[in-house]
């Protein structure tokens, strides 16, 4: 589920353009994983109303988000799901407004008011990419308890969550043109270069997501 608002424009939820992910979605294909691409900003949704129907005791469904919009079947679709993979813009150290109303959504309904346990049958395994414009030792000195905190509310699902940043994100293709001086275009150029070879490695499949940009990070360590 990519979570980035611009198409075509910058990187998207992996740290890789939108028609990238779309290979990577044919190599999962390929080895016979059932999948589907959806772009959070095609759908007309809100955050949680707080209407509290979710709650109300009787209910056939706890687990249920009885709000109806653009988003309700796709919520229906991720509970069902094994895995869910997504991606989170961070703007000023939170997760993009679009990207909170997602998360309130898909896991207020299977929190439960009793006793804060989950009242979720299922279980879905989540990976979040964390896309941002601060270097990953910045990240991890500043943001990532920070961020534990942010979406710890998909522990509710009940599966594994996972958090991979990625840092120091190309946000526009020449920085020459824009006022956006803080920025280094040639620091940006070569993370680009270093992040093609993530999406050769992508469209693969072969290897778990965090696994493929360790190793490219390690290789940038090692090459300097």
């Amino acid at each position: 589920m990519s979570g980035i608002r611009r198409k075509r424009e910058t990187v998207d939820t992996f740290g890789i353009e939108q028609d990238d992910e779309k290979e990577a979605q044919k190599g999962a294909e390929s080895i016979g994983d059932e999948n589907e691409y959806i772009d959070m900003y095609d759908l007309n949704y809100n955050g949680c109303r707080s209407c509290m129907a979710c709650k109300r005791k009787g209910i056939e469904e706890p687990c249920k988000c009885y709000w109806k919009d653009g988003l309700s079947p796709i919520l229906e679709k991720i509970w069902k799901a094994d895995r869910l993979i997504t991606g989170a813009p961070i703007y000023y150290s939170q997760p993009s407004g679009g990207f909170r109303s997602f998360l309130e959504r898909i896991t207020f309904p299977a929190m439960s008011y009793n006793d804060y346990s989950s009242v979720f049958k299922g279980k879905v395994d989540v990976d979040v990419f964390l896309t941002m414009n601060t270097p990953l030792n910045g990240y991890d000195q500043m943001y990532k308890a920070k961020m534990d905190e942010y979406f710890g509310p998909f522990r509710f699902l009940n599966g594994n969550v996972r958090l991979i940043p990625v840092c120091d994100t190309l946000q526009v293709k020449d920085y020459s043109k824009y006022e956006m001086g803080s920025f280094s275009d040639e620091h940006k150029k070569a993370f680009q270069k270093r992040h093609s070879m993530i999406r050769t490695s992508l469209k693969s499949w072969n290897l778990p997501l965090r696994s493929v940009i360790e190793r490219h990070e390690d290789e940038e360590k090692r090459s300097k």
